[in-house]
């Protein structure tokens, strides 16, 4: 399998994608069954940023009680390497990203005596990845953080680009910050345990990559179905390393949100967040939210006459062959305005104008300021029907 190109090969087992920031630089190590040696890597990404220490270096681990088992293991190599690593377990799901929990973790901080040289590990999804990175990012004003995602989600999408924060009852990850890990560290292996619909989730936004960035990484996902659904070791370190390469191509040119550029990873998102709200957190995975964002937005691009029935198919066609979730549990349960009332409240507006990503051919997205309401409810009412 050619592996594509901004991505490291040292042997057949291991890929390393390296995310271009300036002094905040770091390396996303993909790898199959070697968990137990993330000790020596986080060692040296530590003595790389900061200096060789002397003395015990400190670690506190944030994980959730479902993905515990990786989390000792990680507990396991640093202390092997030297560490002094305590672990603390969350509650799985989105009501972990509360203040009120950030809160105990502070606290937790110190207890322990954390110092500007004390690495916050997370060890889960994103939700951890989200609530472990706030955490490093505002405790004694930051300190280092390394991501070791469980899910296929985090893989790929919340692990890559240093956006960690909170919810609030409002809306999702409105409290937050741009904080870039020390490195990330991939072991397809831990993708075994993953709930079967924890990993159809993520899929989902590995086919936004195809949609809005690579057509032939699309025409791969189409082609490579069998082994994308038996989790066969090869595809998905491909997999995921392109898939953290675009994304790190895109954070390289607008790390902070400001051009626009990297508006582009939010295709389908506008939507998503949306039906995420309106749901529940957690109700609905995002990666679900996803994948049914994206089919309204695609049919938005059709009717805006962007794209043809063609593209909105393939993606349609792909998602579920893969097993992703493509309709809302119950499409009748929210009106128009309810969706649209929460999709103003997305990050993307801008003076009460809703803003959408939209395709203009596979491979490629735009984002669109001047489409009309009238629009977005038409789809909203034709998705739910159809």
């Amino acid at each position: 399998m050619t592996q594509p190109s901004g991505i490291d090969s040292n042997s057949p087992s291991a890929l390393t994608v390296h995310v271009d920031l300036a002094e905040r630089s770091y390396d996303i190590q993909i790898c199959s069954n070697q968990l137990g040696a993330v000790g020596s890597s986080i060692t040296d990404w530590l003595d790389n940023r900061l200096g060789t220490q002397t003395g015990q270096r400190k670690a506190l681990i944030v994980t959730d009680r479902n993905v515990a088992a990786h989390a000792n293991v990680v507990v396991h190599s640093l202390a092997e390497a030297g560490w002094n690593a305590e672990l603390v377990k969350l509650e799985p799901g989105e009501k972990t990203k509360s203040l009120p929990v950030i809160s105990g973790l502070y606290e937790r901080m110190v207890e322990m005596n954390a110092d500007r040289r004390t690495v916050v590990v997370a060890v889960g999804g994103g939700v951890i990845g989200d609530a472990a990175g706030f955490l490093a990012a505002t405790y004694n004003r930051g300190v280092p953080f390394v991501q070791v995602p469980t899910t296929l989600l985090s893989d790929v999408d919340s692990s890559v680009g240093g956006k960690v924060g909170v919810n609030l009852a409002a809306a999702k990850n409105l409290i937050g910050s741009f904080y870039q890990p020390l490195g990330v560290f991939i072991d397809t292996s831990v993708l075994t345990t993953l709930p079967d619909r924890d990993y159809r989730s993520g899929l989902a936004e590995v086919v936004k990559y195809g949609v809005i960035l690579d057509a032939e990484f699309f025409e791969f996902l189409e082609q490579n179905v069998a082994g994308i659904n038996s989790r066969e070791p090869s595809v998905l370190r491909h997999m995921i390393a392109r898939s953290c390469q675009l994304k790190a191509d895109v954070v390289k040119e607008d790390e902070y949100e400001r051009t626009g550029l990297r508006a582009v990873l939010n295709y389908g998102h506008t939507f998503a967040h949306a039906f995420e709200a309106l749901a529940g957190y957690g109700e609905l995975l995002h990666g679900e939210a996803v994948a049914i964002g994206m089919l309204y937005a695609s049919r938005l691009a059709e009717k805006r006459g962007l794209i043809d029935a063609e593209l909105t198919a393939r993606q349609k066609n792909l998602l579920e062959q893969i097993g992703s979730v493509i309709v809302l549990p119950d499409p009748s349960a929210y009106s128009v305005d309810q969706i649209l009332s929460k999709m103003r409240l997305d990050k993307k507006t801008v003076g009460g104008e809703l803003r959408f990503v939209l395709p203009t051919k596979l491979g490629n997205v735009t984002t669109f300021a001047d489409v009309p309401e009238f629009d977005v409810s038409a789809v909203i009412t034709e998705c739910a029907a159809a």
